[in-house]
């Protein structure tokens, strides 16, 4: 490949990255303010936020980020390496559509329509595979950080792309224990994971290392089409 078309290839990469940074960056901050300019009131968790007026912004966003991650092609794998970029991103854009148009327990005080999914599967069905999506989302993302993002960096970057993927793996862990207790815990510990909005900023910890991670990915492919 000439240099002119390998730019524009490293290019692409960059803005695709850029987005999603950008979109990761935007989620947790846009439907936080905007739940509560338009209602007064903070969900317990980002998915909860299908349940409210703000259901446009929550599935529209996931499902930019899910289109760039499909249209994502990543590198080929390297030596050693059986999983591409593209089989990665991929498996995390169709998890970013299924957290999406898969919601999670619909609320009695919701006043919205149950979605095509709940009345296709059932409300019990579509919040596990909301549930199942997340957990594949988070994953997929935290492999990237530490197994393709970290293995060709620099020894500064390797340890952001560490950082930003072991805190999406923890956060991970912490959604589903939190979640666990938010469901079915013990009436203390469930006030506690609710009045603190413990599985939102979980999730929105995830989410924003996911989005630094992206940034910086693509800061780094910003660089090699500069002119020298």
């Amino acid at each position: 490949m000439d240099q002119p078309n390998r730019d524009d290839v490293v290019r692409s990469y960059y803005r695709i990255r850029k987005m999603l940074g950008w979109l990761g960056l935007a989620l947790p901050v846009l439907l936080i303010l905007g739940g509560w300019l338009s209602q007064q009131t903070v969900e317990p968790s980002i998915s909860d936020y299908y349940h409210t007026l703000m259901r446009d912004a929550f599935v529209g966003t996931l499902t930019a980020i899910g289109l760039f991650l499909i249209a994502y092609p990543g590198h080929n794998p390297g030596r050693g390496e059986h999983v591409s970029d593209d089989l990665i991103t991929t498996v995390a854009g169709i998890a970013a559509f299924g957290v999406a148009y898969f919601p999670n327990e619909t609320r009695m005080q919701a006043n919205l329509l149950g979605s095509i999914t709940q009345q296709a599967l059932g409300y019990k069905v579509a919040a596990a595979a909301h549930y199942f999506s997340a957990v594949l989302f988070l994953s997929a993302l935290a492999a990237l950080c530490l197994r393709k993002f970290a293995r060709t960096a620099k020894p500064m970057r390797r340890r952001i792309y560490r950082a930003c993927g072991w805190t999406i793996l923890a956060m991970t862990v912490l959604v589903i224990v939190a979640s666990w207790f938010k469901i079915r815990g013990p009436e203390g510990p469930q006030r506690i994971v609710n009045d603190w909005m413990l599985v939102l900023w979980f999730e929105a910890v995830a989410i924003w290392a996911f989005a630094v991670a992206w940034l910086v990915k693509g800061r780094v492919e910003e660089r090699l089409t500069r002119p020298r």
